[in-house]
């Protein structure tokens, strides 16, 4: 459903004006030769659900907003393992944690601007957070144990009580319910990046409020195309105050949406577009890695789980037999090779890579067994609405997982969507939301993150809704918010594996894989100065002209 890092900033003074600064550049690849300045091209085959950093939420709306909008805390500018690593963003420094792991106190950076020259205040954090509730956000969930934050939630009225500001010292406390295992990594999280007082209360995609990173966002066509200028008082404040952020490379990124995979493999072989930031498609697969594997082409990892969901609140997925004659039913091996090799197989909730990971198969691939455990169920209901998206190998999947359904003998009806797929099935008011296409990708280091937005009935919401499935199980729900209490370590990492069966016995979803990415670029980019991040994908800001 949703989602690396370098250096960048917007200019209303002009280009000229602000590479006249001199500006050092950072990254991956600070200190090799490479070119600074030029206009990165850039494509993606669906334009992001949003571009508002407080409900941006799928992989295309977070690397959008990486670079533009910054948390009080955020992650390293770097791949793998050391790109998960929370570092200070607006913040001085990591939070100091007291009151038995319920108070979080920082202190804002002194002398910070937005792109439009107002200065960022302190109260601006508990601005922003209150601003994310009333947008009824996806995020909300991770914020609701914030003292007053479930109030709040429900009420829109009289602020949350539990985050107390000083805009003269900068002074930042937030007070929480019980102690939260993950909440510093949840402080990095785009929902709560700082945004202006008067932003508007709805999304802000086509108005973007002011920026606090390196670039900020310029123009905006939706479904079409949108593109970053540098931000000027980056230059004259952030930069300084925020050294260990990247400064970025090119002055200006311009982001088109090319909705045909294969059309943006040619377009980055003929030059025409610097950087994919899709995957390449499973049929162009082969021949990319041929031609261009390590000068132009690599592969990357995600900590990922592609699924299918099951609406568990009504028939006939209300039925767990039901749900679990599917799960046999999916073949994870051909959803692999649909991919083309792409895909890893897997039949859990937490992927390989993720803390708490244990491999365990329930429900091996046995289709006459699924055969008879529907004759047996016998639903009532046999219309199923499928729903997917129409990028590749998505498309393929919801395609395989309708036939599959036919055969077990349902009457199926494929809807195939495209920029607005998660905005639309997130809508618990959209009609016939039966079944489908899903998947999730690590927001942060920590199995909580696979638990609590998927899985946790207090996700489930009217609008922006991650509980697809809309499972709500009580002594599960327990479960996870006792476990989020707590610090990781190896016993915890061990309850967390019994979760994941226990879940998987209740069969909400159909796992089937997890999820190798690429990273493509055309002749003119430094390939090896290119930071992939596990959580942000490309990293504008590390990219460079050759």
């Amino acid at each position: 459903m949703k989602k690396h890092r370098g250096c960048r900033v917007i200019a209303v003074l002009g280009i000229a004006a602000i590479t006249s600064f001199g500006l050092v550049a950072c990254g991956s690849g600070e200190g090799s030769e490479g070119k600074e300045g030029g206009t990165l091209r850039a494509a993606y085959a669906v334009f992001p659900e949003s571009m508002d950093p407080q409900l941006a939420y799928t992989a295309e709306g977070w690397n959008s907003i990486y670079n533009t909008y910054i948390p009080l805390l955020t992650y390293a500018h770097a791949e793998d393992e050391a790109g998960s690593e929370v570092i200070p963003g607006l913040a001085k420094s990591l939070p100091e944690i007291t009151n038995g792991g319920k108070t979080y106190t920082l202190e804002l950076r002194q002398g910070l601007k937005y792109s439009d020259g107002r200065p960022v205040k302190a109260s601006d954090f508990k601005y922003s957070v209150e601003r994310m509730f009333r947008l009824n956000s996806g995020g909300s969930a991770f914020y609701t144990d914030i003292v007053g934050a479930e109030d709040f939630q429900r009420t829109r009225k009289g602020g949350i009580s539990g985050i107390e500001t000083d805009d003269r010292s900068g002074k930042i406390t937030i007070n929480l319910v019980k102690p939260r295992g993950p909440f510093t990594n949840e402080l990095a999280m785009p929902f709560v990046a700082l945004v202006p007082p008067g932003s508007p209360d709805k999304d802000a995609t086509t108005d973007p409020p002011p920026a606090t990173g390196p670039y900020a966002i310029s123009s905006v066509k939706p479904g079409q195309s949108w593109s970053y200028e540098r931000n000027p008082e980056w230059l004259r404040n952030n930069a300084e105050l925020m050294p260990d952020l990247p400064s970025g490379h090119v002055d200006r990124i311009e982001v088109s949406v090319i909705r045909n995979q294969s059309t943006e493999v040619n377009e980055v072989e003929q030059g025409r577009i610097d950087v994919m930031l899709d995957p390449v498609p499973p049929d162009r697969l082969a021949e990319v890695k041929q031609r261009f594997e390590g000068t132009q082409f690599r592969t990357e990892p995600s900590v990922s789980t592609y699924f299918f969901w099951m609406n568990t609140t009504q028939p006939p997925f209300d039925d767990v037999e039901v749900r679990k004659a599917v799960n046999h039913a999916v073949d994870p091996e051909a959803l692999s090779r649909i991919s083309g090799g792409t895909m890893a197989p897997t039949q859990q909730i937490l992927p390989p890579g993720m803390p708490g990971y244990e491999k365990f198969v329930l429900y091996p691939h046995d289709m006459a067994k699924a055969e008879a455990m529907i004759a047996a169920a016998a639903p009532s209901d046999r219309e199923v609405t499928v729903w997917t998206d129409n990028v590749s190998p998505n498309l393929e999947a919801g395609e395989y997982y309708e036939d599959l359904l036919s055969q077990l003998g349902f009457e199926t009806t494929l809807k195939t969507l495209g920029d607005n797929y998660f905005t639309t099935i997130s809508n618990l008011s959209t009609p016939e939301l039966d079944t489908g296409f899903g998947n999730w990708s690590e927001d942060y280091p920590h199995p909580n993150d696979f638990f609590e937005p998927l899985l946790d009935g207090d996700s489930i919401a009217p609008t922006f809704n991650t509980n697809l499935a809309q499972i709500d199980e009580p002594s599960l729900n327990r479960k996870i918010a006792e476990l989020a209490t707590q610090q990781l370590d190896p016993e915890l990492e061990s309850q967390y594996a019994s979760l994941d069966r226990e879940f998987m016995e209740l069969a909400p979803m159909a796992p089937y894989g997890t999820r190798t990415l690429s990273l493509f670029v055309s002749d003119a980019i430094d390939f090896d100065s290119v930071i992939w991040n596990p959580t942000f994908s490309a990293d504008f800001t590390s990219i460079r002209f050759k």
